[in-house]
Parts: structure tokens; sequence; C-alpha cells
């Protein structure tokens, strides 16, 4: 049985991280220096053959690298080398339709507060210096004091007064091995589009446009080219560059996903904060109704980073039409003309609630004038949308058939010439119901919505679960993501949609600059826990009548509420409860309130349940996706039921999380414990999340369709499964290869060499630490010997040696994520076919 090697994840791209601190953690820059200059004289010793990308002082010390994988396992070995994380292609969001029909970025802002915080509290984040790593900013747009003609503008300017391109216009870290050469360069002038959107929603002031914080001045870090991908190596880069700068808040609209919180990028992300600055990264857009759904577990970092503020996305206020006088927010579909905000047309339908292939065929009836409702299924949208057309319609009311916002585009040849928008599955069942008990109409109307006539506001379909691999939650708060118009190149247009996570973390740093105007004392830890404090836990988006809270593992806090977070009169830490795994029993939390007016303060302690999700596994390739939705909250009981906190005191309570005995083992469970002030004060609420029953039981080496792990070996681009085993010389790359499906993340990784006769250990082949997953229920990793072994641990090797010619088994142990390396229970291994060593 063979496999592409192609298809296996990872490659050639590694980060190298040195034993020793980084000079962000206390240590000089001479001894950091010095033990890089050690490393390089050690690689060349012992031959290690391999390309330095870049070096790394300040926020995390080592290296980044291109390295084969036989010689990977050199690096390992070499002394002073404490761990190697790969170095993962930074994706970013495709641009969505650029029009006039979406809700404007005020409406985004209302959401939130952040209107109110502007034109009531007078703040708008002046003397704030927000980073912006993404693809740079169009430094000529009006939007940020530009000239408003392309190429006119001297970088820097007045509100982007620092930066750097660090990559160049042709870069692609996924493209040809030309563009994967950085070219950096002094402006970080954006050709890409994804950073000027970004920074609009955090600052924006000028055409036609205002951000949430339109008095900062930016940090413009270009790490994408005009198009294609970045990685994750000139992101750290970009962070040393942005610290050394001076940022207060640094915004991440990217990252990698499913990783730990050790990852480079997210080691480096929560040094910052114990520098002063506030980390703000969007968690990902691995939701199920994502371009790559990921499921359960799914995070990037740097987001995932201890002391990083992690975003969810929440859906923007949508435009909207009436039926009987009720109104529904639509998406409008890409590639068809934009709706008109007046006037009204007779409604039809082509199917039912049941009909699977709505529209995919010629449709016979005349729908002349008609806007005809179609429900998705089975053909494309462009299908349904000509269909309809061909038979006279006006317009085309697409709706879901499954939970959620439908994003439809309808783009094809010829182009379809009439209005085509999408609503939710439940909006669909609605107007079909209408439609089926007589004459219908739709009116076109200029009004935006939100939740309960359209998603805004609801958790959008892509952004992702977590929690971390360390049970951690993640993400820390939500803001407006899907659907927002904001600033864009002036070549491109001046302004476009986009939809992320990437669209929501501005928000929140933009958030951030307005708290720290009003409260420029406040560390990153008082700010993290002011905006959790205060957020807005929102209903449930699967079905959001059922008046359920959304998961605490997924929407955070909730909503982001910024004059809640300026105004607080108190707070509560921790601001987040990780209550662990329930076999270990109930979790006690002590949590303090602090009381910062000069009255005395009274609280009412209670518990809001979220819902529950999971099990992340079960079976092979399984925990990729919920298998259900449950409502089985947890007990959650206090010290005490009130709480009452003197003037500028503090208090404490604690709480006792127990999960719910009927939800199912390896399921995911959260909830809020609320503080609701009697009288005058902050209404607060502290989020917790934790993972029902024994963590350790999740399966990690999962054996997929292909039935890994394998011994294997490569030739002509292909890897061959040796189930009775195989000879090889050790040289030349004919080398055994060990392919793994990692269904979860993992603490350890090991592969020892034995005897295989006498059962004698040889030593160990190679130590991985703080493993990711795959991000496929079909992947796999390639892991590789080169026939020597050593003792002892990565960067202290000891008795490395080269095995003689004989037979062996490699033996492949896991330890799993938060695992006890003492308890057995917690490993699980495989021991591969017999290997022979024939070296000529």
């Amino acid at each position: 049985m063979k496999v592409p090697a192609a298809a296996a994840e990872g490659g050639r791209l590694w980060f190298v991280e040195l034993a020793g601190a980084p000079v962000a953690d206390g240590r000089t820059r001479a001894a950091v220096l010095s033990e890089k200059a050690a490393f390089r004289a050690a690689a060349r010793a012992a031959g290690v053959k391999f390309k330095e990308r870049r070096a790394f002082d300040t926020l995390f010390n080592g290296f980044s690298v291109e390295v084969d994988t036989v010689n990977r396992a050199k690096l390992l070995r070499l002394k002073g080398v404490k761990a190697m994380y790969p170095v993962q292609l930074i994706e970013r969001p495709a641009v969505a339709q650029a029009n006039d029909s979406a809700p404007d970025l005020a409406f985004a802002l209302s959401l939130t507060g952040a209107d109110i915080a502007q034109n009531q509290l007078g703040l708008s984040g002046a003397g704030v210096k927000v980073g912006i790593i993404d693809t740079g900013i169009d430094i000529d747009h009006p939007a940020f004091g530009g000239s408003g003609t392309p190429g006119t503008t001297p970088f820097p300017s007045a509100r982007v007064v620092a930066g750097y391109d660090l990559v160049g216009d042709n870069y692609n870290a996924g493209g040809t091995p030309e563009q994967q050469i950085p070219v950096p360069d002094e402006n970080p002038d954006d050709c890409g589009g994804h950073g000027t959107h970004v920074a609009g929603i955090v600052g924006a002031d000028g055409g036609g446009l205002k951000g949430v914080a339109p008095g900062v001045t930016f940090g413009a870090y270009r790490v994408f080219g005009c198009a294609g991908s970045s990685s994750s190596d000139v992101i750290v880069e970009a962070l040393e560059r942005a610290y050394a700068d001076g940022m207060q808040v640094i915004n991440q609209s990217l990252g990698a996903a499913r990783q730990w919180p050790q990852y480079p990028t997210a080691q480096a992300s929560s040094r910052l904060t114990a520098k002063g600055v506030v980390m703000v990264a969007s968690t990902g857009n691995n939701g199920p109704l994502g371009s790559s759904p990921d499921g359960l577990w799914a995070a990037g970092a740097p987001g995932t980073g201890s002391k990083v503020i992690a975003t969810a996305s929440f859906d923007n206020a949508q435009r909207s039409f009436q039926v009987n006088g009720t109104p529904y927010g639509f998406n409008p579909a890409t590639g068809s003309p934009l709706p008109p905000t007046e006037g009204s047309l007779p409604m039809a339908r082509t199917g039912t609630t049941t009909t699977t292939n709505d529209g995919c065929n010629a449709i016979t009836d005349d729908l002349t004038g008609k806007a005809v409702l179609i429900r998705r299924g089975s053909c494309s949208f462009y299908i349904k949308a000509s269909n309809a057309q061909a038979a006279g319609a006006a317009a085309v009311v697409l709706y879901n058939n499954a939970a959620g916002a439908l994003n439809a585009t309808v783009a094809g040849t010829p182009p379809i010439a009439i209005p085509v928008v999408g609503i939710t599955a439940a909006q669909g069942a609605v107007i079909d119901a209408a439609i089926a008990g007589g004459e219908t109409m739709l009116n076109w109307s200029p009004e935006a919505v939100a939740y309960p006539f359209g998603t805004g506001g609801l958790i959008s379909g892509f952004s992702s679960f977590g929690m971390a691999a360390d049970l951690s939650i993640k993400p820390q708060i939500g803001a407006p993501g899907g659907g927002i118009l904001s600033s864009y190149p002036l070549e491109a247009g001046g302004a476009a949609v986009l939809s992320g996570t990437s669209m929501s973390a501005p928000h929140v740093a933009g958030g951030v600059a307005l708290l720290l105007q009003a409260k420029p004392n406040l560390r990153p830890a008082a700010v993290q826990s002011r905006i959790q404090n205060t957020a807005d836990p929102k209903n449930w988006s699967g079905n959001p009548d059922l008046g359920f809270l959304d998961h605490a593992f997924r929407q955070g806090a909730g909503m982001l509420d910024v004059v809640g977070a300026v105004t607080a009169t108190a707070t509560v830490s921790p601001s987040q409860i990780s209550t662990g795994e329930s076999a270990s029993g109930s979790h006690l939390q002590k949590l303090t309130v602090r009381n910062l007016s000069l009255s005395p303060a009274t609280y009412t302690i209670g518990h809001v349940a979220g819902l529950a999700a999971g099990p992340n596994q079960i079976g092979a390739g399984a925990s990729y996706a919920p298998t259900g939705y449950f409502d089985a909250p947890g007990t959650v009981t206090f010290s005490q039921d009130t709480l009452t906190i003197p003037p500028l005191g503090s208090a404490t309570v604690d709480v006792i999380i127990t999960a719910d005995e009927t939800l199912p083992d390896r399921a995911l469970y959260g909830g809020y414990v609320t503080f609701t002030p009697q009288g005058t004060g902050t209404p607060m609420s502290v989020p917790y999340a934790g993972f029902k029953g024994d963590y350790q039981t999740t399966q990690v080496l999962t054996p997929t369709a292909n039935g890994f792990p394998w011994l294997a070996t490569l030739a002509g681009g292909s890897y061959t499964n040796q189930p009775e085993g195989a000879t090889y010389t050790m040289a030349d790359g004919n080398i055994p290869y060990f392919l793994m499906h990692l269904d979860h993340l993992s603490r350890r990784i090991t592969l020892e060499a034995f005897d295989a006769v006498s059962g004698k250990a040889m030593g160990k082949v190679s130590q991985d630490e703080y493993v990711t997953r795959n991000s496929t229920p079909g992947g796999f990793f390639a892991f590789t010997w080169d026939g020597v072994t050593f003792r002892g641990k990565p960067g202290n090797p000891v008795g490395v040696k080269e095995v003689p010619n004989g037979q062996y088994v490699v033996k492949v142990s896991v330890l799993k994520a938060l695992g006890d390396e003492s308890n057995p229970a917690h490993w699980e291994t495989w021991t591969s076919p017999t290997i022979t060593v024939a070296r000529p």
C-alpha cells in the first residue's frame, strides 16, 4: 500500500529553540548571542547541513531553519537544543464581495458600544500606539490621513508612525522557490489589502470610515506579499520589531491552527505581555462553516498563548427585507447585482423545506417578476439562480439547509443579472410556510438588523472552537467579524467587505486602545480582566431561539462591551476558569472581587450554563467535529451567595464546579459565574470551561483508512507500507520512515530503537515536544531514523552513536496532553516491524 510523500504534513522549515531564556526574560543579549554562536559551531563540527533563515534573541531564543529529515534528526541531537517546532504557513482569508450593501462600520461599532465610548465618553484612542502585523497599511488612504492619491504619502506619516516590510511584494511562503525569498523594504505599504482592512477597523478616520479608535497611531509590520501566504517565523521577527518600536497594543489577525501555548509565536506574544504590551490575536476560521472546518481543539497560535487575548467572531448586522412585516437579515451573494433598498416583489417557491435538489432542474413555472425562494442543496448556487432567472424571476432568496448564515456565490458565465441573497434555514422555513399559506410580498429595506431578525450578534459559523491543548479557555472574548465593511487599498476600490476572526481581533484591539486612553496605567492582565468581566455572552448560534448560551470554549466571555470595560466599578480575578478534567474531581476556584469605587458594593453570585459539545473523539478521526451539542449544565456552588466589598477593597468567594455526570465522556462543557450588583454597580461574569472525564483517554494514534502507523520506505515520490519489515542501507535517503496519524495534540513523542533479537535498548531515535495534531482526519506525519541513537534529552544528549548493522524495532511512545509521564496509562505505544540495517 502506498501514499504520496507530498501528502505528509510538516516539511523542511523548523524553529529551533535553544535551552537558554531570551532577552525578554531578563537574560543579557551577549549571553543569548554567545549561545547561538555555540550552536552554530556545534552544528558545523557535527556536519549538520541546514540553511539558517532567521535568528531570534528578544522574544524567542533560537532560529528558523530549512533542513531535510535526516539533518533535522541531527539538529535535535545537538547540545543546547531544547525543542523544534514546524514553521507553519499562515494563510489569510479571501476577500468577500466589496459593495455598498453591507452595513457600514458604524453598525459593527454599535454592537460593542464603541460608538458610545466615542460619542459620550469622548474616547478616541489618542496617544495609544497599535501595531498591525499583517499585509501592511495603505498609507495613502484618507482613513489614515493619507493624500488619497496612490504613491504620494511619505512614510512614516502622521498616523502610520512606524513599521517595516519584512517580505516584499513578490513574497509567498507557499509559492515558488523564488517567491519564498523575502525582499525587505523600509515602507510597509499594502498591496494585499487585508492589513488595510484590519487597520481601518482599529482606527480609520477619514474617507467615509470611522474605526473603533480613530485617534490611535499605527505601526505597520508587513508579513505578506501582494498575494499568498506568510510563515510563522516571519511573524516572530515582526513581533520583535513591533516591540522595539514601542507598540502598546499589537494585533495579529493571523494564526497557525491547532497549536500549543508553547508554539514560538505564542511564546513570543505571551512574553510581550510581561513587558506591558496588550496582545490580541484571532482564534481562527476553522469552525464548522469555515473554509477548512476543523472541529474542536482548533484554536491557533499566537492566540493560544497563555497571556494572549484570543478573539472569536460574531456576525455583523445585515441588510434586510421584510415579509409580512417581519425583517429578515440577508447576505448578498457574490457575483450578482446588489439588491435595491426599496421596492416590493411577490414571492414564489420552487420546492419545500425537505426538497434536496430545489432549483437544480429547469423550472417550468412562470416566475416573471417574482422573488423566488430556493433551498440549498445538490447543485451549485449558480445553477439555482440561473434556472430561476430563466423562468423570469426578478430576485432569488436562497436559504440554508443547515444552521448558520448563508454566504453564497453565484459567479459564472453568463453572469447572473438579478439580485441573489442568502438567509438561514430557520428564516427560509418561515417564509416557505408563508408562501404556502397564500400571497406573500417581499419588501426591500435600507435597514440593518441583528438577532432575532438575522445572525448579527451571534457567533459566526466559521469561528473556531477551542479549547487549547492544555485545557485553557480559548478564545477569551468575541467581537464583530462576519461581514465587515472597512478600508481597502485605494488601487482596489478603497473599501471592501471581509469576514473572519481577522476582523474581530481589531475590534478588540481598538476597544483596548479606548480603554488604555481612559485608564493609561492598566497592565495587560488588568485589561483582560476588564474586557472579560464585562463582556456579554450570547445565545447559541445553532438555534438561538432555544435560549441556551453559546459555548464558553467558542465565544469566550462573550461579545466585547467597550463601555462596560471603561466604566467598570469592580473587577473579578481570575477572569476565566479552566476546570481541567472532571476525572480529577470537582474544581475549586477562589475568585477575588475588587471594588474600584468609593462606595461599598454588594453582589449576588449566580451561574448560567452554556451548551456542551462533543465528545471530541469516538473512533478514528472523529475529534475533528463535535458529535453532538448538549444541555447538560454542571453543578456550581458558592461559599456564599452574596458578597459585600468595602470601598476600594476586595473580598473573595470560593466556587466549586462539578461536571454533569450524564454528559458523555470527552465532551467539553462550560458556562458563566455571574455577579449581579444590588443597586448600582457593574454586572460581571467569569467564563469557565472544562473536559468531562479522563483527558488521557483521548486516543492519539488512530489508524485512519490507511491503517497507520506504518513502517515505510520512500521511493519515487511515494511512501510504501512495510508491514513485514524492510532492509535499509541508511544512505542516499534509504532510511526507515514511520507514518503516523495524530488525532490529538501530544505533550511528547519519543522514538526508541531496540535490538529485535535480544530486546536490548539501543537508545532514543528522536524526541519531540508539544506536537500538534493532523489537520484532517486522514492526514499523517512522517518521522525518520538515520541509524543513530542517543540517551538523555534533546539539548543534553549523551551516548550518541551509530548502531551497528543488524535487526531492530523502533518503539513509538506518545505522552498525551497533560499526561503524567510516570503513569503508563497516559502513554500510547506502537512498535514497528523489524528494521534490518545493512550498510554497504
